[in-house]
């Protein structure tokens, strides 16, 4: 099965602003395109995010971005990057969505977080279920494995996404979609047999409180 990458996923219809631009347009535009964040360009190259809280401060339609302190200057993906990672710094910085950056920083475009999730959803599965991602030695991958364990408590794997690890050339990230909400005792297993669990979302309640944020927030970025 094919991962999902960024430059997969890339949102045509919201388009970048450039440094030369007023404070007026962007905030035309971020009403426009119903967003909280659009990027600035400087050239082509990416310098950062104009939110609406940045507006707020400045009175005069007529000031240009380039005026303006930006942030999430290093808030981007490469376009080869996994759909998760797109998820994971969206949450990490509280954005609706993540610019594609390539290696010469230049802008390739945007993916929103509501499409990335959406493109997941079309994927090869059934019910609602829940997500797990696990990082591993690429030797130590083998799916009919981890799906033994995955079935010795009464679930299915509806669809699994493989990666490899952008930090370790020798390790992947395995996204897999399950058929139930109740992930508790799977990744315990998991992580039981040396399996790294690095994230893992549900429609349940989940075990710890930086979890639920994290699943909390996904759900406000697919209401957007």
């Amino acid at each position: 099965m094919p991962a999902l990458l960024a430059e997969d996923l890339l949102n045509e219809m919201i388009p970048p602003l450039k440094g030369t631009d007023s404070a007026g347009k962007a905030a035309r535009w971020l009403d426009e395109f119903h967003v909280a964040q659009l990027p600035v360009l400087d050239q082509r190259r990416y310098r950062g995010l104009v939110t609406e809280a940045d507006l707020a401060d400045f009175d005069d339609p007529d000031t240009l971005l380039s005026e303006l302190p930006l942030g999430y200057a290093n808030a981007f993906v490469r376009p080869d990057q996994h759909f998760y990672r797109v998820m994971e710094l969206a949450i990490e910085n509280k954005i609706q969505l993540v610019p594609v950056v390539d290696e010469r920083h230049e802008y390739a475009g945007v993916v929103t977080i509501a499409d990335a999730l959406a493109a997941f959803g079309q994927q090869p599965a059934g019910g609602q279920g829940g997500i797990i991602v696990l990082t591993m030695e690429e030797r130590d991958y083998s799916l009919t494995q981890i799906s033994r364990y995955v079935e010795e408590n009464n679930a299915k794997i509806m669809s699994a996404q493989v990666v490899q690890d952008e930090v370790d050339p020798y390790r992947i990230r395995l996204t897999l979609k399950l058929n139930t909400d109740n992930l508790t005792r799977i990744t315990a297993t998991l992580e039981r047999f040396g399996y790294v669990v690095t994230a893992q979302f549900s429609g349940e309640v989940v075990a710890n409180e930086d979890e639920q944020e994290r699943y909390d927030a996904l759900l406000r970025y697919l209401n957007v």
